[in-house]
């Protein structure tokens, strides 16, 4: 059950996704803030060869119509909390089904997809358990990439588990953890390159699987 902490955080976010949702669009964030890591994550999933694909935190629904338009898979979902950015999302594609909920109590049943991804909201999860909810609506084998905000330095904190901390930005050992602590084993983990222009952003891609 989330906390009243969590419900807050999670309307709020939510709150201001909806209105930000036209200025997400724009082209100068989408090609240097944004597609890097959505390149980053369609080379993942063609390497996996990944047939029934969830996008969480879908926003307005970019990343979840590239994969359905560049690797025509047999489902593609995009999840997001926001309405004001599924609406967009529903106006770019009829092709993907969009489906609203949090990160962390998927619309899923257990094992129903072959590959979960997310870009640039993982920061606004409870990691740990988004990580353990992504892992159960995998089936063995798949896959999951998580391109996010990274910190290059860990930071001075406490054990990973103790409180769930909103917007927080994992460091690459403390994302490792999570994975292998949800139950994944770690395929790839490095940092997203990046043009000149935007190469001050520090995110990191990090890669498992679901044991078989």
């Amino acid at each position: 059950m989330s906390t009243p902490q969590r419900r807050g955080f999670n309307d709020l976010v939510t709150r201001f996704w909806s209105l930000a949702a036209p200025a997400y669009d724009l082209p100068f964030l989408q090609h240097w803030v944004y597609r890097p890591a959505h390149d980053e994550v369609i080379a993942q999933l063609r390497a996996h060869q990944s047939r029934k694909i969830a996008d969480i935190a879908c926003g307005t629904g970019i990343l979840a119509d590239r994969i359905e338009r560049e690797l025509g898979p047999e489902e593609i979902y995009g999840v997001d909390m926001s309405d004001g950015m599924l609406n967009q999302a529903r106006s770019r594609s009829t092709r993907v089904q969009w489906l609203r909920g949090p990160a962390e109590h998927l619309p899923f049943e257990d094992a129903a997809l072959d590959a979960v991804v997310t870009t640039s909201a993982f920061h606004f999860f409870d990691q740990a358990a988004a990580l353990r909810e992504f892992h159960r609506v995998l089936s063995p084998g798949g896959l999951v990439a998580v391109a996010a905000l990274s910190a290059r330095q860990p930071r001075l904190q406490g054990p990973l588990g103790r409180n769930w901390k909103p917007a927080h930005h994992a460091s690459p050992d403390e994302v490792r953890s999570l994975f292998e602590g949800a139950g994944f084993t770690i395929d790839d983990q490095h940092r997203i390159p990046r043009p000149l222009l935007t190469r001050p952003i520090s995110d990191l891609i990090t890669v498992g699987v679901k044991n078989q």
